[in-house]
């Protein structure tokens, strides 16, 4: 950016997953199925569901404190919250205006939801930019956190095999040092292939009116098929361009944190960029896929355990429900979680 354009700091990522762990040999239980058919085909060993009352709301706000206490910020310096999920707990009160509330942040502030489901992540992130590089608000907290085991048809073995439960946050505030840590970043959709991902939610009609032909089941329905076909064309293509953006080379990008969607697509996307297997962020094997948590999640987990090292730079991607996908190149500075 030119001009007058605020730079924008990552201050601090934090991620929060469910205690309770399905493995693919627990499904066994539902249908007929095996760890090793899973594996094979998705790279997923097992994923962390919700369970009695626990929702993603309790993960979003674990994720929140955590990405607060890593910025070193004081809480009500926030003056904006952003939610991402592909489908929160409760349509309303938003995500975010429950983090404002359970955060105790006493003073009126924006927050609201945005939907780009497994991509909400980087949506969020790119009108977090906006914000900050007008100069409009300082400091944003976004909150990525997702149930699907609650909108999971669990008789079908073709969707349910591959969701889980998480949360991510990350604190994005004005660089006061000038350095931008957001080197590119890009997002787009293509509505006129939607319906490969749907999610239909119940309703019904007016008792006074005609009723529709169908009511929503408010469950995942996915072209498993059809999605992994545009991800394996689509996105390799986009995180080049996305690097492409930033001035950089693939070489010079020290990690790729992709969208934990499934292992086969994320080895698409690294032998497009010729990656070594240390420079890929992966633990779809024991999450599944989080939605627009699970870039936050690998981020975060993947510096506790030492796989990335801050003070480095990452291009993050993602793609999801809509259809929507985004890239962003980013530095992560020390500390950010």
């Amino acid at each position: 950016m030119t001009g007058n354009f605020i730079p924008l700091k990552i201050a601090g990522v934090g991620y929060s997953v469910p205690k309770t762990v399905i493995t693919n040999e627990d499904l066994t239980k539902l249908y007929e199925t095996s760890d090793e058919w899973i594996y094979t085909r998705t790279g997923i060993k097992e994923r962390r569901v919700v369970s009695g009352n626990e929702t993603a709301i309790d993960l979003g706000l674990d994720a929140a404190k955590k990405a607060i206490e890593k910025s070193g910020i004081d809480v009500n310096s926030i003056d904006c919250i952003i939610g991402a999920a592909s489908a929160p707990p409760q349509l309303y009160p938003t995500l975010a205006c429950t983090m404002q509330d359970r955060l105790g942040i006493k003073k009126h502030i924006p927050a609201f939801d945005l939907t780009a489901a497994c991509t909400g992540l980087i949506y969020a992130l790119q009108v977090a930019r906006g914000f900050i590089g007008t100069g409009v608000y300082k400091t944003i907290l976004i909150v990525a956190a997702d149930n699907n085991s609650k909108i999971t048809d669990w008789s079908d073995r073709s969707t349910s095999i591959l969701f889980g439960d998480g949360a991510g946050a990350m604190v994005v505030t004005a660089s006061e040092d000038g350095i931008d840590d957001i080197l590119s970043i890009d997002i787009s959709a293509n509505g006129s292939i939607g319906q490969m991902i749907q999610t239909n939610m119940p309703s019904q009609c007016c008792p006074l009116v005609e009723q529709a032909d169908a009511i929503g089941s408010g469950k995942i329905i996915m072209d498993g098929k059809e999605v992994y076909k545009f991800a394996v064309t689509t996105v390799p293509r986009y995180v080049e361009h996305c690097i492409e953006l930033s001035g950089k080379t693939a070489e010079e990008i020290d990690y790729l944190i992709p969208h934990q969607a499934n292992q086969r697509i994320i080895e698409a996307i690294q032998n497009r960029l010729k990656y070594s297997d240390d420079k890929v962020i992966s633990n779809i094997k024991y999450y599944g896929n989080t939605s627009a948590a699970s870039i936050p999640i690998a981020l975060a987990e993947g510096v506790e355990q030492g796989k990335i090292k801050l003070g480095s730079t990452a291009v993050l991607c993602g793609f999801g429900e809509g259809m929507t996908w985004g890239g962003a190149v980013v530095r992560l500075r020390k500390g950010i979680c």
